[in-house]
């Protein structure tokens, strides 16, 4: 299976399918570490698109005078900085 063009819920369907095959322990080891470098590809991929999707959120935030603002997410807690837009 290549990497390249699979969509994120593919990817994922992929790699758990993979964790299950390699969990049985009944593959050669040839085959095993074939679907493990797989798996590591795709969870490379994954994690760009993840990433990706984090650039793109933007949270709508309301500061004390009631003016609406959007600012960039950010997973850390901080809600990012305020953009020029004004909502």
């Amino acid at each position: 299976m290549t990497v390249a063009g699979v969509k994120f819920e593919q990817a994922m369907a992929r790699l758990e399918a993979i964790v299950a095959e390699l969990e049985k322990g009944d593959l050669p080891l040839d085959e095993s570490l074939r679907i493990f470098e797989e798996g590591i590809r795709l969870s490379k991929n994954c994690l760009k698109v993840l990433e990706e999707a984090e650039r793109k959120i933007e949270v709508l935030v309301q500061d004390t005078n009631g003016k609406k603002h959007l600012r960039a997410f950010s997973s850390d807690g901080d809600e990012g900085r305020d953009s020029d837009a004004d909502v």
